[in-house]
């Protein structure tokens, strides 16, 4: 290894902007154990999974049908 870089000619990560965010989420178990049953068969994540579900359902507009009784 060097002891010093010169990253004068280096140049931004163009893909910076589409990094995720971590953030903190409440969810329940049953949630959580489903999630992970389906990560095991197909092979991503849970995590992973659960965000291609949110973002399938922001792109596609989806709205939950909620009421209350």
């Amino acid at each position: 290894m060097r002891k010093e870089y010169d990253f004068s000619a280096a140049r931004k990560n163009p893909y910076a902007a589409q990094l995720k965010k971590q953030i903190t989420i409440r969810l329940d178990e049953e949630s959580i154990t489903y999630f992970k049953r389906i990560s095991e068969d197909v092979g991503i994540p849970y995590q992973s999974l659960i965000n291609l579900y949110l973002r399938d359902c922001a792109a596609s507009h989806r709205k939950l049908d909620l009421n209350w009784k």
